[in-house]
């Protein structure tokens, strides 16, 4: 048998490349993986770029004394920016308030404590709360928690309030706490409790001092998602916290209130209410442009620290 080596000249490169048919299927796989891509990051652009425009024409012709004001009232040229942001911050607070110790509590029985049975019966009930449309809760939150649990705790609160919008947005974000959680502390290797155990630890000593300090990065990662759904939820404080129309400036908790997210659902219902009404239109950008700052500066901030924390096993 002749070897290639004693007759080198029998093969070329075009040999080895396969059959033309093949490569043409995957030349077109290629291509259109490709487009694929680049269509997420075209609309990503023409998204960010729609954003900066309208929202400089409103910063570039508002005047800046409209900015803070006594209220959001963008249909009477009050542009109260403290208004709107201190409103996302109170719903936010009280949304992790709620959703962060039920969600960490339920990742820590999940991982550490449930038997393989339960957890298969548990983490799925659980995620079912990320599958409840946010206008039901929204319902919930105006219908249950207002009266049920604020205006209990507080008779003069109103029918639509902050408290119950905040706890409503903390019930929906309790599955991203919990199934991040409680996944990032699955990853932390058996043989870091093990070592613990065999030095005398409880449990409880366990899964605090080792389990939770060594999934500490994949913690503030839940926790960050938490914040970034908190401050986008839009339904919920559409329907729990009133305020329509515009808002008044308050921290009252137990009052009606308005975010970022809400004052844009409001003032955008009706387009042609919105075009009719100076730069009423161009502050929906620029409260969009404002929110999208916020969540950017959260998840970079977030993706440094988790960087620098992070422990590689």
């Amino acid at each position: 048998m002749t070897s290639l080596a004693s007759n080198p000249t029998s093969y070329s490169l075009e040999d080895f490349h396969g059959s033309r048919s093949r490569m043409r299927k995957e030349r077109i796989v290629r291509a259109v993986l490709f487009t694929a891509a680049s269509t997420s990051i075209v609309i990503s652009v023409a998204i960010v770029a729609s954003l900066i425009g309208e929202a400089w024409t409103f910063v570039s012709q508002v005047e800046l004394a409209a900015l803070w004001t006594d209220g959001w009232f963008p249909r009477r040229g009050m542009y109260d920016v403290k208004t709107l942001v201190s409103g996302s911050l109170i719903v936010t607070v009280i949304a992790m308030a709620v959703a962060g110790p039920l969600g960490l509590g339920a990742a820590v029985y999940l991982s550490e404590y449930a038997p393989a049975t339960v957890r298969k019966v548990v983490k799925p009930a659980l995620e079912i709360l990320a599958g409840i449309p946010s206008v039901v809760l929204g319902f919930f939150a105006l219908t249950f928690l207002s009266p049920v649990i604020v205006q209990r705790l507080n008779d003069e609160a109103t029918q639509f309030n902050i408290a119950a919008a905040g706890i409503g947005v903390g019930i929906l974000t309790i599955p991203l706490v919990a199934s991040i959680s409680e996944d990032a502390m699955r990853s932390v290797p058996m043989a870091l409790r093990e070592a613990s155990y065999g030095l005398g630890a409880r449990k409880i000593t366990t899964t605090i001092r080792v389990v939770i300090p060594a999934a500490v990065s994949g913690l503030v990662a839940a926790f960050i998602v938490a914040v970034s759904r908190a401050i986008g939820e839009t339904m919920v404080v559409f329907i729990a916290a009133g305020a329509t129309g515009g808002s008044l400036f308050s921290t009252d908790i137990f009052r009606p209130g308005q975010t970022m997210t809400a004052a844009m659902a409001s003032q955008a219902a009706g387009t042609d209410q919105v075009r009719g009404a100076g730069l009423t239109f161009q502050s929906l950008f620029f409260v969009g442009m404002l929110l999208f700052l916020v969540t950017l500066v959260l998840n970079v901030l977030a993706s440094r620290f988790v960087r620098r924390v992070r422990q590689a096993y």
